[in-house]
């Protein structure tokens, strides 16, 4: 795995899969990034190794503990960011796709600062 962001993605990928299907495999990974199944097939491996998911015998994926909260706070990031911009006026999927790389670069800090802000 390249980056930081890459792993992210994947678990992010995994956690919206597991919402709605019985049970995610590589496969349904590589569709849903648009990946080669060859590409996912090692980022699974990567991700299990430090210990973000753990495969079953039949190669179902779940989440371990760290790769749940991993994932559950760039989701909670994504949609936060979504909204916030399409309040300020941005098209959403324009908001969407810049929400997909601020959610990996903003600090926790500025994140609960716009956060609360924006609740207020």
């Amino acid at each position: 795995m390249k980056s930081n962001e890459s792993v992210e993605n994947y678990l992010e990928t995994i956690l919206l899969l597991s919402k709605k299907l019985p049970v995610v495999r590589s496969v349904d990974i590589a569709n849903e990034l648009g990946f080669k199944k060859s590409s996912v097939s090692i980022a699974v491996k990567n991700l299990k190794e430090k210990n973000y998911i753990t495969v079953m015998e039949h190669g179902y994926i779940f989440l371990t503990e760290n790769g749940r909260e991993i994932a559950e706070m760039i989701y909670e990031r994504h949609e936060f960011l979504t909204d916030w911009l399409v309040s300020l006026g941005v098209d959403e999927g324009i908001a969407s796709e810049d929400a997909c790389r601020m959610e990996h670069v903003i600090s926790k800090e500025s994140f609960e600062a716009i956060k609360k802000c924006f609740q207020q």
